[in-house]
């Protein structure tokens, strides 16, 4: 079967990002990736994202600090990339405003 899907993941931003977004770019079995534009959200202050997926993020736009339960905080700028494992306890601490953060994430299992 062949799949056609196309897009531009930094065009059409909005001028606004008032809360973060999330766009489902494609989702198939054990897989989903997605869109996020952040404009200096960040996770919530009590809590860790424990997720049962395997996380892969590319920063397209912007600058960004992920903080790890176990390890510190790992900053991002334009076109930094990282592979956080399923069940690694994590959160946004930051998220540049100008310009807006976006984000290329895939979801996947082991």
């Amino acid at each position: 079967m062949e799949y056609s899907i196309k897009g531009n993941l930094l065009k059409n931003l909005p001028d606004d990002a008032s809360e973060e977004l999330l766009n489902i770019v494609y989702q198939h079995k054990n897989i989903r990736i997605e869109q996020i534009i952040s404009s200096g959200q960040t996770s919530p202050e009590m809590g860790w994202y424990d997720q049962s997926e395997n996380e892969w993020v590319l920063l397209l736009q912007g600058n960004a600090q992920i903080e790890f339960e176990d390890s510190g905080v790992v900053t991002l700028g334009t076109g930094d990339y990282l592979l956080i494992g399923a069940r690694r306890k994590h959160k946004v601490v930051f998220t540049s405003k100008k310009p807006d953060c976006v984000w290329l994430a895939i979801f996947f299992g082991d």
